[in-house]
């Protein structure tokens, strides 16, 4: 069945081939590692790892490289101010690389609690300075930069498309829009890739133009380059990132190689907090330990990302989350009863498995629509068909959603029983009263209930339907 994925580039929905063959190569920007990553962060690796896991899915074999940007990112998320990691040494009387250590593993750890798959590749900046300076010196041999005496700046002007993912048009933008700090620029939307270190700076490294440390962009289009090629499949990202970083990656790298380095640019959009932004002056900036803190599954969290499609903005509450982590539950309670049952009695199985299938497919490929793929998720839940077969299409389907559908979380004896009573003719009552009850013939239920008590056996209905004991 064929994927179709949204391209910002395009601004439109596209049918995804691999350029080679089989393999999908991404590349995923990751964390600036000065601090902990928080919720709003993980919502759009969470939609990095339900890529990587639709692309499995369909049988594609995967070469991912995520980076760590552990230098060059000012705190303006342009040219101005300090780098965000000698701000944070500082600020904790720490190296910068102690600073990076620490919150690396933390961002790591983070990944892991949410079952988020780990890239292939994983990439430091600080490792790779010497394919950035490389890089640099390309553009300026190709007349794509140009040298002051603070810094090396892509020259804009020289590409005829720069905004080309982010629509902006230099052409209608007023003159010193943007802040110049460097009076020596040509015009405001240069960008540097290379910056020339103050006397009192704690991270730089030496190279042709003396003491220095690498822009922010920079360093994924070395990195993308050197392991995936001058062109590659899919680069994903935060929406944040499109109008600076991964407009002045695209200009970069056909700076170099005169080519855009992604065939598929994805982009996940924002999450909320309380329907307002999320930031740290107003208390919000929740972490995953956060969550663990209040007692939730990390898991519920990802859950609740399913209930919106990725380029949707999602409200965090904690009464939605609340409401996540009781659907956790009910799917793993629902996966427990289904693979507890006997398949003899389930009629049809295998047609509504492989109708179950194809629905479930088509919505993660299209575009990776999750809120779809759900409802066909809690279909086989709430189907009163009780069948192992059902059990083994929830786990394939996890392997999509990494949800640890199968996890153990105790039924209760009765909820047990309901799905390992062998005699027929209590299964028939016990789905002639499911459907009195649907219809409210309440009067017959009751009857069915007297009836089943007759036999020997208790029935008590609960919010997870009827739960069956016997006397």
């Amino acid at each position: 069945m064929s994927i179709y994925f949204y391209n910002t580039l395009t601004k439109s929905k596209e049918k995804f081939t691999p350029l080679d063959g089989n393999i999908v190569r991404i590349y995923t920007c990751g964390p600036t590692v000065y601090k902990d990553a928080t919720i709003g962060n993980m919502k759009s690796f969470i939609f990095m790892d339900t890529l990587r896991r639709v692309l499995k899915y369909n049988g594609y074999d995967l070469k991912h490289v995520m980076n760590i940007t552990d230098v060059g990112h000012l705190v303006s998320d342009g040219d101005e101010g300090e780098d965000k990691m000698a701000k944070a040494a500082k600020e904790e009387q720490k190296t910068p690389l102690e600073i990076a250590g620490f919150y690396t593993e933390r961002f790591l750890n983070d990944i892991d609690r949410l079952n988020i798959e780990r890239p292939e590749i994983i990439c430091k900046a600080t490792d790779h300075i010497k394919e950035m300076e490389e890089f640099v010196e390309e553009l300026l041999k190709n007349g794509y930069a140009y040298e002051t005496s603070t810094a090396i700046y892509f020259d804009v002007s020289k590409l005829d498309d720069y905004g080309i993912l982010s629509g902006i048009d230099l052409r209608e933008q007023k003159a010193g829009a943007r802040v110049e700090v460097d009076k020596e620029k040509k015009n405001p939307y240069d960008f540097a890739v290379w910056i020339k270190a103050p006397e009192n700076h704690i991270m730089k490294w030496e190279s042709p133009w003396g003491l220095c440390y690498p822009g922010w962009h920079i360093e994924c289009s070395a990195m993308s380059k050197k392991y995936l090629g001058e062109v590659f499949d899919i680069h994903t990202g935060g929406i944040d990132l499109v109008p600076t970083h991964h407009e002045n990656e695209i200009a970069q790298s056909k700076g170099v190689t005169g080519k855009i380095p992604a065939k598929f640019w994805m982009h996940c959009e924002f999450l909320l907090v309380d329907g307002g932004k999320m930031s740290k002056s107003l208390g919000n900036g929740y972490l995953v330990e956060d969550l663990e803190t209040r007692k939730y599954d990390p898991l519920a969290y990802k859950l609740m990302c399913f209930s919106s499609h990725y380029r949707n903005k999602l409200n965090f509450t904690w009464d939605s989350l609340e409401a996540a982590r009781s659907g956790l539950n009910k799917l793993r309670e629902g996966y427990q009863k289904h693979n507890l049952a006997n398949l003899e009695d389930v009629i049809n199985t295998q047609s509504q498995t492989e109708e179950y299938r194809q629905r479930f497919l088509e919505a993660i490929n299209d575009d990776l629509n999750m809120p779809v793929a759900m409802s066909v998720v809690w279909e086989i839940i709430k189907n009163p068909n009780k069948s192992n077969k059902f059990a083994e299409l929830l786990l394939e389907f996890d392997k999509v959603l990494g949800l640890d559908i199968d996890k153990d979380i105790g039924l209760t004896f009765a909820a047990k029983a309901t799905v390992m009573i062998e005699d027929s003719s209590i299964k028939s009552l016990m789905k002639q009263r499911e459907k009195a009850r649907e219809e409210k013939n309440w009067q017959r239920s009751d009857e069915l209930r007297d009836e089943l008590k007759a036999m020997g056996y208790i029935v008590k209905d609960t919010s997870n339907g009827q739960e069956i004991t016997k006397i």
